[in-house]
């Protein structure tokens, strides 16, 4: 919409009695006014409405106080609704905000969750397993995830509520265990920014050596710093989270880049001391340690390592056309697992060797591979700026946990999982009191003042250890009840914007070998590497289970709800669709493409399925 047709719809709304809120239909749209300000609050095409959280007639002092004012959630009609068709409905059309930018979300999915579990975790990794049993485990764990993106583009793209995957669950799967998966999503997120709070005050004592003024303060002096940045980062809005995450993805994605190219070189002897490397280090002292356990064992920290990588799928809900540009999204998930986890450890490990002394001994750079490699090839200055990148990556993460969690508040709140207040969202399209609570959560970082504070840390990492894995397999299990529905309803896929190029086979792949890690960790939680069971191991790995299953049966029994039945699920309120005419279209396109079988036309099909 211009400025001039805002104007002439604002005219046409102004003066129309003591309605706060006045409809307009101009074709085939339907607006929402608030004839009190004179300004457009949604705007519906089809199921689909689109908001616009700001005034542009007010002075700039005023629109920052009219933002922190409840958005308006514009009339929907439920005539002839079932109750079902009415819940959807609401949810649909809960605001959400349209700033951040589409190009945005290309950065983010690329490098937006890189975090300490790559630069940091792996180090422990490569000592308890060695560099064959880190590449097994992250591979696997990216097969599975690549399959997981996939279904889950699908089904967004379909159904763009707020919440995502969280309120996916609950439309397609069951009502309670939507619950249990979106308080296990919160908590994740909830423990993870004090988590890299502390992560990142820690990290700063990589420079204690250089006698830096900086790094002889209490650390929760830096926890409060950048406590109070992220805090500000996550009032401001959406826009302001995806800018500087967007920044934070250049910069990782830039250094993981340029730290392949260095590593080849060093590793072929053009390093400054011209030693070659080789792959002597995975042959001497060898590519596995600790047996089997080794390798199991790589895949809590690959999950961690890993986790988030949804997360933009969730900022898309707050993007414009999502549904042109969720598939790309979802794609780039192929390039990512491969350079930035495979590829850069792989190069990395030829510069490490897993016997290295220094692997798992700080919770600093000193214990980073990629720091060490930097070390081990003799060059100066380097390891300090991999140690900043690891800084900035902790931060990355900590401004992620403020989004995700928050948002997933929101949705769960405005799903009836959780008190109505925390739904509050505001004009400019943020959920202050999910903000509110995570923000408060991250005072806990402060902890770090007291020098017994490990054991804290320890219990509450162990909170998440397997939230991610819950979390995708449930993205899985959503796809595959949603193509079982559609299967059952006789509809067809030609209907959806974007179609999983695996099919349901994608998902059953995915939560098959997500149910089979999750198997193999509780034998690690059972006979955990180089210790006698006992209840605390166990539990170090395995504290998210019993919580799960708090929630889960907490609220079936509360509630007495049954499973969602396939054969009459709602497919369609809120749903993003085709219409016939499009579907029309498209099949005129296949058809030209399929009689064109020129080289070029095979390598665009290519370019589209993996890009």
């Amino acid at each position: 919409m211009n400025e001039k047709d805002f104007n002439i719809e604002a005219e046409l709304s102004h003066g129309s009695g003591d309605s706060s809120l006045n409809e307009q239909k101009i074709g085939s749209k339907k607006s929402t006014f608030d004839s009190k300000t004179n300004y457009l609050v949604a705007e519906r095409s089809g199921s689909v409405v689109n908001f616009n959280f700001s005034n542009p007639h007010l002075p700039w002092y005023k629109r920052i106080i009219d933002g922190f004012r409840e958005a308006e959630t514009p009339e929907v009609d439920t005539t002839g609704m079932t109750a079902e068709q009415m819940y959807n409905a609401k949810l649909a059309s809960a605001p959400m905000s349209e700033s951040i930018p589409t190009y945005t979300l290309s950065l983010m999915a690329i490098g937006g969750s890189i975090g300490s579990g790559l630069f940091l975790g792996s180090g422990n990794d490569l000592a308890s397993g060695g560099p064959g049993s880190v590449i097994i485990g992250f591979f696997i764990t990216g097969v599975m995830l690549f399959f997981m993106m996939q279904s889950l583009g699908e089904t967004a793209i379909r159904f763009p509520v707020q919440g995502s995957f969280a309120v996916h669950t609950i439309r397609l799967v069951d009502d309670s265990w939507g619950f249990a998966m979106s308080w296990n999503y919160i908590l994740l997120w909830l423990v993870s920014f004090p988590l890299e709070l502390t992560a990142a005050a820690i990290i700063l004592g990589y420079w204690k050596g250089d006698n830096n003024g900086a790094t002889n303060v209490n650390p929760a002096a830096w926890v409060s710093l950048f406590w109070f940045f992220l805090s500000a980062v996550g009032f401001c809005g959406p826009k302001v989270y995806a800018t500087l995450e967007s920044l934070f993805s250049i910069i990782k994605i830039i250094t993981i880049i340029g730290f392949c190219i260095f590593g080849i070189v060093c590793t072929a002897g053009g390093g400054p001391t011209h030693h070659y490397f080789g792959t002597h280090y995975w042959w001497d002292p060898g590519s596995f340690v600790n047996g089997a356990k080794g390798t199991v064992n790589v895949f809590i920290n690959s999950a961690f390592a890993m986790s988030g990588i949804e997360l933009a799928v969730l900022a898309a809900t707050e993007s414009k056309d999502t549904h042109l540009s969720l598939p790309r999204v979802v794609k780039q998930t192929f390039w990512r697992i491969l350079l930035f986890y495979i590829v850069s450890l792989t190069i990395c490990f030829c510069l490490v060797p897993y016997t290295d002394p220094n692997l798992g001994t700080s919770s600093d750079g000193k214990a980073s591979p990629f720091v060490l490699a930097c070390i081990n090839a003799g060059v100066s200055g380097l390891p300090s700026l991999i140690n900043v990148v690891i800084l900035l990556s902790a931060l990355s993460v900590g401004n992620a946990s403020v989004f995700a969690s928050s948002r997933t508040i929101a949705a769960i709140a405005n799903a009836g999982g959780a008190p109505k207040i925390l739904g509050y969202i505001d004009k400019c399209g943020r959920p202050l009191v999910g903000i509110a609570i995570t923000v408060a959560f991250g005072l806990i970082g402060f902890i770090v003042a007291c020098p017994a504070y490990n054991p804290a840390f320890t219990w509450m990492q162990a909170l998440s250890s397997q939230a991610s894995f819950f979390t995708w397999g449930s993205i899985s299990l959503n796809h595959i009840m949603q193509r079982i529905a559609m299967k059952k309803q006789g509809r067809t896929l030609k209907e959806q914007y974007y179609n999983s190029p695996f099919g349901i086979w994608g998902s059953v792949i995915s939560l098959a070998i997500t149910l089979a890690i999750l198997g193999l960790q509780v034998w690690i939680a059972i006979f955990p590497i180089g210790s006698e069971p006992s209840a605390a191991n166990f539990f170090e790995v395995w504290l998210s289970l019993p919580i799960v299953l708090v929630f889960f049966i907490g609220h079936k029994l509360w509630y007495r709800n049954k499973p969602v039945n396939p054969a009459t699920v709602d497919l369609v309120t809120g749903a993003r669709i085709k219409t016939g005419e499009e579907i029309a279209i498209d099949e005129m396109v296949h058809a030209e493409e399929n009689a064109n079988k020129s080289a070029l036309t095979v390598l665009k099909n290519i370019y589209r399925f993996w890009c």
